[in-house]
């Protein structure tokens, strides 16, 4: 019951930061940029200026699907923010070419992250079912839930490892659009309150994860003490 209810508790969480970040992002999209740029635009000017060469900055399909890909070196932004000229398509674009610079510097924690990938994808695909098999063996096969710990705590770890990863890549953003003189300084506060949110919905991740991982733990130790 209670891993129900830290679910169920974390997914209210999320919602209300992901309806609070789609809010945010349509405020700010209703003004154009005195700049009058486009996200595309910044992305490459971006790049550019951090002397980024090889990267590629495409439009793809859906809303709120902005990623950098460090596989084949590609900056993909959303319709909205690939042909925006606002502070939230501003914010965006920088912020995905923000993760673009971190892969060209070799930025530690994007490194550690990327490593993580397969280990994660592997993890995921069972993590379930051995916890499953754990919780209902715990009394006469406990070390069946210590293996289903173990892979939980690699996707743990991943959603924690993220946190420094969006958060840097924000950082190199907002530095990088004030510098630039891209956007204004009422923008660029926009564009920092934007990317604060989008932040969030990571922070709730990394937390449900942590918390989740201990509630199989205490659930191990009870029942070896058992």
């Amino acid at each position: 019951m209670m891993i129900y209810i830290i679910s169920i508790a974390f997914m209210l969480v999320g919602w209300l930061v992901s309806m609070r970040l789609k809010s945010k992002f349509k405020q700010y999209s209703m003004e154009t940029l005195g700049t009058n740029m486009s996200g595309a635009e910044i992305a490459d000017k971006m790049l550019r200026d951090n002397g980024v060469n090889d990267v590629k900055v495409i439009s793809v399909e859906g809303q709120l699907t902005d990623h950098y890909n460090p596989a084949n070196k590609t900056v993909n932004l959303s319709h909205d923010v690939y042909y925006g000229r606002n502070a939230a398509a501003a914010a965006v674009s920088a912020h995905e070419c923000g993760h673009a610079v971190q892969h060209a510097r070799a930025y530690s924690m994007l490194t550690l992250r990327s490593a993580l990938v397969p280990v994660v994808s592997i993890a995921s695909t069972w993590v379930p079912w051995v916890l499953l098999g754990g919780v209902l063996l715990i009394n006469t096969f406990p070390t069946l839930l210590l293996i289903g710990i173990v892979l939980f705590a690699t996707t743990a770890l991943f959603s924690v490892i993220t946190l420094p990863v969006e958060f840097d890549a924000s950082k190199r953003a907002l530095v990088w659009l004030e510098n630039s003189r891209i956007v204004n300084n009422a923008e660029h506060a926009k564009a920092k309150d934007a990317l604060w949110w989008a932040a969030m919905t990571y922070v709730v991740a990394a937390l449900q994860a942590v918390a989740t991982l201990m509630y199989y733990v205490m659930i191990y130790l009870g029942g070896r003490r058992d």
